[in-house]
């Protein structure tokens, strides 16, 4: 890594978040709201945090086309060439190749770190060293580096990494495999080995070996326009996005890319992470009192209840009584109140009823 000039960051703010429904909605995602009332949206925390990492120049909001306003809106700190809109929905590996061509053609030298914007990081001073050595690696290895935390618990709803043979470097190993929500059970060995770590969605690479990589597994999108039209301009570039996108797959970054290559490398991190995508994982990532229930930015009364967590209109009070394991979530016209374990497929399947049965004004 020559200079800090030469590091750029990705953030992922793209997704339809229904899994958090139905706070999370069609028109304004899981991204682009205040679960916590903390005044800053999960899009706005995580660039905070990547800003203190990276100049602000050199970061770039991946997002679709329905929600470029919002973005803009809620970071108007980042340039409109640097909010980059799909035209379609088809997940992140598209989007992520379109942004790391659009960074190489302005840096020859760069490294990028792709950031989902719907985590948590409890220790943002361990979070920048990580980054900044990821980003030395990155820069002098044809790889792809994804960075991993100790499971605490036998979680189900993440994602996993087995680590490999251990490299010359502290804490960095070759990856062995990757295993997607795995059954509990899984879960609870992946644990207990002591050879697994939670996938964080957080992962490096020079963006040259990058461009190589998606080369491979995606069709000649890009290829295509380097060929046609090398010296294109911005908006040469947009408009042949809004025409081509669609013949990309909806491929992920973990199936599509880093499953599929042989230099993929993860490295141990301390920083302390919890993925904020469900409600069940946001339960398990917040502290808890001696009742175990998880009340976010709501008026609540409680009594004879544990193990919940709890979502309201700040105009609103609800009292609850006799009442363990439970969501309870409360936005605009829907009230979900559902099995707190292991929910987001009933979430989803509700997501999908409600919108057959009652319309999208409810979803």
């Amino acid at each position: 890594m020559k200079t800090q000039n030469d590091i750029y960051c990705i953030i992922l703010a793209g997704g339809k978040g229904r899994r958090l429904w139905p706070c999370s909605r069609q028109e304004r995602p899981k991204q682009f709201v205040d679960f916590f009332g903390t005044g800053r949206t999960q899009l706005q925390q995580t660039f905070d945090r990547m800003r203190k990492i990276i100049p602000v120049s050199n970061i770039y909001i991946s997002t679709n086309k329905l929600f470029a306003d919002i973005v803009a809106e809620q970071i108007p700190e980042v340039s409109a060439e640097n909010i980059m809109a799909d035209p379609i929905h088809r997940n992140t590996a598209p989007s992520v190749a379109w942004i790391n061509y659009r960074i190489l053609r302005r840096n020859s030298n760069s490294n990028v770190i792709v950031a989902p914007s719907d985590q948590m990081i409890f220790n943002e001073e361990e979070f920048g060293k990580a980054v900044l050595n990821g980003f030395e690696f990155v820069s002098r290895t044809d790889s792809l580096l994804t960075l991993g935390v100790k499971p605490t618990r036998p979680e189900p709803g993440y994602g996993y990494i087995q680590k490999g043979e251990p490299t010359d470097i502290d804490d960095l190993y070759k990856v062995r495999s990757f295993t997607e929500k795995p059954e509990r059970e899984f879960a609870r060995m992946f644990m207990e080995s002591g050879e697994f770590y939670w996938n964080t969605g957080l992962f490096m690479s020079n963006s040259r070996y990058l461009q190589t990589c998606f080369d491979r597994i995606l069709p000649e999108v890009l290829r295509k326009l380097v060929k046609e039209k090398p010296d294109c301009t911005l908006e040469e570039e947009n408009k042949y996005i809004e025409e081509n996108f669609s013949l990309y797959p909806n491929l992920s970054i973990d199936y599509g890319l880093l499953e599929r290559n042989e230099q993929v490398y993860v490295m141990r991190c301390n920083f302390g992470w919890a993925d904020l995508g469900t409600w069940h994982s946001i339960y398990e990532a917040m502290s808890k009192k001696a009742d175990d229930n998880i009340v976010l930015d709501s008026h609540v009364i409680i009594e004879d209840s544990k193990n919940n967590i709890i979502k309201l209109p700040k105009d609103k009070l609800c009292v609850i009584n006799g009442l363990e394991g439970f969501i309870v979530v409360e936005n605009d016209n829907v009230l979900l109140i559902c099995k707190k374990e292991d929910s987001s497929a009933l979430i989803r399947k509700y997501v999908n009823e409600v919108e057959i049965r009652k319309g999208k004004e409810y979803i």
